[in-house]
């Protein structure tokens, strides 16, 4: 997808964008092959999240084969290598569109493949993975639902769905939007941040309340199993023991949990 105007200058046919000859406008893919474009989210987040799904497939072991947990949107691995402290024997296989950020992950990961959620999808068999990592990966897509609907393919019958994403009515948003203030993980333009704190641009498209991605979830051919909160990680420190605080109510919590399975 390439951003163009949507007005027309004189002379010029209202369908035709217009671009300033001097300064190409970039795509997505050309934004996420970025390498200062964030691929990693915090730890605490990741190991939250890895413990709900190593509760989930429990220890692998005598009778109880190795799962296939594919991280979908893996980054630069990070969250992975994190997730593969706690589960037990499993095997992680790393999944990203961007060449750059798989480089990054080779080293953390033992397996990495390249793949997408859009045009000919994921390179897996339907039903041939036990669970699914979706980590702040939702927020980014134009087509969030044809990415749940792969995601649902390539799940065995029963499969973990672990996702995770911004909290859009996290407790300092609502605070900020009280205050004609935009909230803290949206974002208006791919060049900077406009309206809100902070400077980073990680190309969030969409944004989610604990409500709204739940009936999400469920929509899409997935049983909600929990909804759970984790702190984020770019909060200041002095607001960090609040920010872990709120995450025992997770419709006011930064970063929101999802463990769902297929139905």
């Amino acid at each position: 997808m390439t951003p163009s105007s949507n007005g027309s200058a004189a002379g010029k046919s209202p369908e035709a964008p217009v671009h300033s000859p001097t300064r190409p406008v970039p795509g997505l893919r050309d934004f996420y092959e970025d390498p200062a474009v964030p691929v990693a989210s915090g730890e605490a987040r990741s190991l939250r999240q890895a413990r709900m799904l190593a509760d989930a497939l429990g220890p692998a072991g005598p009778g109880r084969p190795a799962a296939t947990v594919l991280d979908v949107g893996c980054g630069d691995g990070s969250a992975a290598a994190t997730a593969a402290r706690v589960l037990n024997g499993h095997r992680i296989v790393g999944v990203d569109w961007s060449q750059d950020a798989l480089r990054r992950a080779a080293p953390r990961l033992s397996q990495v493949v390249r793949g997408e959620l859009t045009g000919g999808g994921l390179p897996f068999a339907s039903g041939s993975a036990d669970a699914v990592l979706f980590s702040e990966v939702v927020e980014h897509l134009v087509d969030p639902d044809s990415a749940l609907d792969e995601l649902h393919r390539v799940l065995r019958p029963g499969g973990h769905l672990m996702l995770s994403t911004p909290n859009l009515a996290a407790w300092y948003n609502r605070g900020l939007l009280l205050a004609g203030v935009q909230p803290v993980f949206s974002e208006v333009s791919l060049r900077r941040i406009h309206g809100r704190p902070g400077s980073q641009v990680v190309g969030h498209l969409r944004l989610y309340t604990a409500r709204a991605l739940r009936e999400f979830v469920a929509a899409s051919g997935f049983e909600v199993v929990t909804v759970a909160g984790a702190p984020f990680h770019g909060v200041p420190r002095p607001l960090r023991p609040l920010d872990r605080l709120a995450c025992r109510l997770p419709s006011l919590a930064s970063i929101l949990l999802v463990h769902a399975r297929k139905v």
